[in-house]
């Protein structure tokens, strides 16, 4: 579903941020496999597919902890599974992880459409591997900066990373700008940081 906040023009837009796992990629099994690894390595059960998929979005420590459910609250325990986690998510977040179809056609309609947008990544998911995943998919090249979960003091829904990609893309404050994100609690961010000038357009691929 797309929800208008208010009209504009398209052309007028100078700057477009986006999610990337479940809106720019499909990284579902990589982070499915990652989870279930970790659970074996720390002699707990693993989990369905679906449910691991939805415990995905709002940053790695937090996916850890759901997947320890009634242990979340040891955070010596959830520390060493992060731990874990990030090392074996290292190795294998290309496994299978893919670009959806047709998005690098879309951004190079963005982009080509109106040469004064600039487009960025502001994702939940850790900068190393966000970076790291989006280069080795061939989409480094539409974006003037990629931005993870431990990337500022705060994580989306925050307004905190929106606002610092507005201050250093130097995007104008009377100008229009939209997020595409893949849910409406990530696009609140962009509502907060760019209050009534923004266009939030939500995106309908889930990462479940």
């Amino acid at each position: 579903m797309i929800k208008f906040t208010r009209q504009f023009d398209p052309s007028s837009l100078k700057l477009v941020i986006f999610d990337l796992d479940g809106t720019l990629i499909d990284s579902r099994l990589d982070l499915v496999h990652s989870v279930n690894a970790t659970l074996r390595h720390m002699k707990r059960p693993e989990l369905p597919e679906e449910m691991i998929a939805s415990y995905v979005g709002d940053g790695a420590p937090v996916l850890i902890g759901r997947a320890l459910g009634a242990e979340a609250n040891d955070e010596a325990l959830v520390n060493s599974g992060l731990e874990y986690f990030l090392s074996y998510y290292r190795e294998h977040k290309l496994d299978h992880t893919r670009v959806y179809d047709g998005i690098p056609q879309a951004l190079a309609a963005i982009r080509g459409g109106n040469r004064g947008c600039k487009l960025a990544v502001l994702s939940n998911k850790p900068v190393a591997p966000s970076r790291a995943i989006v280069e080795a998919l061939g989409l480094g090249k539409f974006f003037v900066s990629v931005y993870g979960g431990n990337s500022f003091a705060t994580k989306k829904p925050d307004p905190l990373g929106a606002q610092t990609i507005l201050w250093e893309t130097g995007a104008s404050p009377d100008a229009r700008r939209a997020r595409i994100a893949r849910r409406v609690g990530s696009a609140s961010a962009a509502k907060v940081a760019l209050r009534r000038s923004v266009v939030v357009i939500v995106c309908i691929k889930p990462i479940g």
